[in-house]
């Protein structure tokens, strides 16, 4: 199970603090207990409960074996985030996210392809009889398609879910999910509007300590439904070959 968290473990991780009044967005109004030198203070109650909704939201989906794609460009979350999707085997962006990244996600499969054909052909004898010059765009195209795609070479089709950290900031990849109907989980700080977002989790998405702790929950939910997708896959595996036992038994006992 993952560790329970507490108001006190989010307070230590400072998830409770907001932006200066004057940069709130009032429609974030619910979830603000206070206001305290002028910066807005997170009602936690609040965001233990909204993460106990996303959580659960997110353990059906991992369970049915959907993808869930994390995303943050920001500074203080790139690493984080890419830590967390790699070790769950999920998709992730931290650089710049690209325009049709999802609504036009043909496109991209074609980037996908040509990055893996640019691997391919790095590996192979002839890449060394090429010209120094070809050799060096051939390198940096492919270090550049890296950047951008390495952290969704494996994805094959839309991912089910984003997991998002600052949607102000992210605001193409929310509205690119909204279009096409892909449910939202995210870090909504008392700067954002909490409306588009489908399962939003109030929390300072500034400060590193808050990332990483609300990421941290997120991807131990993650790993429990990867946990129990697996067993469930197992126990139909065992129910099968005892079926098909069964079969064969009875089919012997109609010959003899």
């Amino acid at each position: 199970m993952a560790e329970k968290l507490t108001t006190e473990s989010l307070m230590d991780a400072g998830v409770h603090f907001g932006h200066l009044t004057r940069k709130w967005n009032p429609k974030m109004a619910e979830y603000i207990f206070m206001e305290n030198n002028g910066i807005h203070i997170i009602d936690l109650n609040k965001t233990l409960k909204c993460l106990e909704e996303a959580t659960y939201a997110l353990k059906n989906i991992v369970r049915s074996g959907r993808k869930i794609m994390f995303v943050a460009t920001k500074k203080q979350a790139k690493d984080i985030i890419a830590q967390e999707a790699t070790r769950l085997n999920m998709p992730y962006v931290t650089e710049r996210w690209l325009g049709g990244m999802l609504t036009n996600f043909a496109t991209i499969r074609k980037s996908l392809k040509k990055l893996a054909q640019i691997e391919k052909l790095m590996k192979d004898d002839s890449f060394n009889n090429l010209a120094k010059r070809e050799r060096l765009m051939i390198t940096r195209e492919k270090a550049k398609l890296e950047k951008l795609l390495g952290g969704i070479t494996d994805l094959n089709r839309l991912p089910a879910a984003l997991f998002v950290v600052d949607v102000k900031r992210e605001h193409i990849a929310v509205a690119e999910a909204q279009k096409l109907n892909i449910p939202v989980f995210a870090m909504v700080d008392t700067n954002s509007d909490p409306s588009d977002i489908d399962f939003p989790i109030p929390a300072n998405d500034d400060a590193f300590k808050s990332i990483t702790l609300i990421t941290g929950h997120i991807g131990k939910a993650i790993e429990e439904a990867l946990m129990e997708r697996k067993k469930d896959k197992e126990e139909a595996g065992h129910k099968k070959d005892e079926e098909e036992k069964r079969k064969v038994d009875e089919a012997v006992e109609e010959v003899e």
